[in-house]
């Protein structure tokens, strides 16, 4: 089967679907963590919610486009039901999965020029908070999941690819050591402190405990005590296609910029 040169009715069974959105492609069924994404509730309404063990729930859309991971299961079956375009998670970095995306849609050249667009927009952003913050100020992304904490390197959302790899902001040495190669480390909150930052990103998940935000160990990290806590929703973070990176710039821009870096409420 070959790819339609523009699909009309695209599944997406990996966490593209806000590339695809992007180009201005119409979806007709996505994956749960999609349809999770608050941001995305009115975008996605009416697009059925599809997992790559649902196949009759598939076929039943009738993609003319099914987009997925190496590990998406039932590659064979899913081929026989539309063309199948399989992506392996992390062989490209965010920004050229897009302009990869871009291409199999036939929006190469949309795909480019936001790309484009967009280092540019964020290495200004970038430049203008480090006026503002200084230099050599070290920005945390923690997340709670259960009962532990991660931290999070330069490529695994929440906004990482916008800190740390387009505005080039600092990750203070300990996250560097233990989460750069690996993308993640996961910690105990009573270690935080050593990971914390001048600034810190909560990515928090409502679904999972947050108390470690009212102890003492907490509350006396000093980015906490000088108000530089940005609290962002997971679920809305977790991504990093356009319509999310674009989000997170805006998010960051107004938390550094729009109040003087966070401290004056």
């Amino acid at each position: 089967m070959e790819v339609p040169a523009h699909p009309k009715r695209v599944v997406v069974l990996a966490s593209f679907a806000g590339n695809v959105m992007a180009l201005d492609t119409n979806l007709v069924g996505v994956d749960p963590y999609a349809k999770m994404n608050p941001l995305w509730k009115d975008r996605l309404k009416g697009v059925a919610e599809v997992s790559d063990e649902n196949l009759e729930k598939i076929v039943e859309l009738n993609p003319d486009l099914i987009i997925g991971l190496s590990n998406t299961k039932n590659q064979d079956k899913l081929k026989e039901i539309a063309p199948t375009v399989i992506f392996t998670y992390n062989k490209l970095n965010y920004l050229d999965q897009h302009i990869e995306i871009g291409k199999v849609l036939n929006k190469e050249k949309e795909a480019t020029a936001w790309v484009e667009d967009f280092k540019k927009r964020s290495k200004k952003t970038g430049q203008e908070i480090k006026d503002q913050i200084g230099e050599d100020a070290t920005v945390s992304v923690i997340e709670n999941f259960d009962k532990q904490l991660s931290v999070f390197g330069k490529d695994w959302g929440r906004g990482t690819e916008v800190l740390y790899q387009e505005m080039e902001l600092n990750m203070p040495k300990k996250v560097k050591e233990k989460a750069l190669k690996t993308g993640y480390h996961a910690l105990s909150p009573e270690v935080l402190p050593e990971f914390a930052g001048d600034y810190l990103v909560i990515s928090k998940n409502s679904d999972y405990d947050s108390s470690y935000m009212k102890t003492k160990t907490f509350k006396n990290i000093p980015a906490v005590k000088k108000d530089r806590v940005f609290v962002v929703d997971t679920k809305e973070f977790m991504f990093n296609d356009p319509l999310s990176l674009d989000y997170q710039l805006k998010f960051f821009k107004e938390k550094f910029l729009g109040k003087a870096g966070g401290e004056d409420k």
